[in-house]
């Protein structure tokens, strides 16, 4: 079976597109956050938003690969998440139930019918993006916990808190609220993650 004729390749399609409105999505809150005030949390999102650009990359490196043809369209339908609001908290949620929808149930679909069809390399794209996009997921989810709880710049016991500008470390149960060192505000301070 030639790929253009798959449906491995409307797939590739489908997941070319979500990647970009992911990428777009995750600047959307990388801008919220650091307008906030949360840098080093901006950061972390920004190092995500360019994830997805790297899979949207690589779905799109597939594409283009399909029997050397040029394509000048595809016509697609699909269903792509318009949750997010302007309540940055409320955006890590649902970041996190985004990441594990389109690992656990999208993603896993693709997969297995790229196998089905023969294309293994596209499989084995789909089973590693997978593997990126639940770690996505758990990162999201912790990091809505943490601000859900308080805990992102509290621990209930001692910790190094670094701050990503100058380099200063301190210990303590709570993160400098200004750096003693270049005056940084707490936003600046390197985040404590689980994932």
């Amino acid at each position: 079976m030639k790929l253009k004729e798959s449906k491995t390749y409307l797939n590739l399609a489908k997941s070319f597109a979500g990647e970009c409105q992911a990428m777009v999505r995750y600047r959307f809150m990388e801008y919220g956050l650091r307008k906030e005030g949360y840098k080093c949390l901006a950061e972390m999102v920004d190092n995500v938003a360019y994830n997805e650009f790297q899979h949207a990359r690589m779905f799109y490196t597939k594409l283009q690969g399909a029997d050397n043809m040029q394509i000048d369209n595809i016509d697609i339908s699909s269903g792509y998440p318009f949750r997010q609001k302007w309540d940055l908290k409320e955006n890590l949620r649902l970041a996190a139930i985004d990441e594990g929808d389109e690992s656990d149930r999208i993603y896993a679909e693709y997969e297995r019918t790229a196998r089905e069809e023969g294309f293994e390399d596209i499989a084995e794209l789909y089973k590693n993006v997978r593997q990126v996009e639940n770690c996505h997921r758990m990162l999201f989810e912790d990091l809505f916990e943490q601000m859900n709880t308080g805990t992102l710049y509290s621990k209930p016991t001692k910790q190094k808190w670094k701050c990503s500008a100058c380099g200063y470390e301190e210990e303590g149960k709570n993160a400098f609220s200004v750096c003693p060192l270049c005056g940084e505000m707490q936003g600046a301070v390197m985040l404590k993650v689980e994932s």
